[in-house]
């Protein structure tokens, strides 16, 4: 069982930067790909980001490429997504999560454990 655990959000003006955190437990944290979704009010839940379980591929959603960098730290147990250049369009609130497999994946069925979420809202 992994528990996981988000951190970061809050609300900043367009431009401005956030960095979330997701703290996971577990010993075997590398051996996971972890991913990063969105689900914004009235939408289906977006994928924005993954990483595999040694840190050394990544992918992102078009839409956040070259903004946004999905990071791990194994040692640490925890996961990161800075985002910067944030625009209103970004405002969602934004889900880590964990797959029992090492490589990286795109659909949220492929994703085994979910945090409880953490609230990311841009203005203009």
């Amino acid at each position: 069982q992994v528990q996981l655990v988000e951190s970061g959000g809050g609300l900043v003006q367009a431009g401005a930067s956030l960095r979330l955190s997701c703290a996971a437990s577990g010993r075997t944290f590398s051996s996971y790909a972890m991913g990063w979704f969105r689900q914004a009010p009235g939408k289906e839940r977006e994928f924005v980001a993954t990483i595999s379980g040694s840190g050394g591929t990544t992918f992102y959603l078009d839409s956040v490429k070259g903004r946004f960098t999905i990071s791990r730290d194994n040692a640490k147990n925890t996961m990161y997504l800075q985002m910067n250049s944030l625009k209103p369009e970004d405002t969602a609130v934004y889900y880590c999560a964990a797959r029992t497999n090492k490589f990286i994946a795109t659909r949220p069925a492929e994703y085994d454990y979910w945090g409880q979420g953490t609230q990311v809202t841009v203005s203009s």
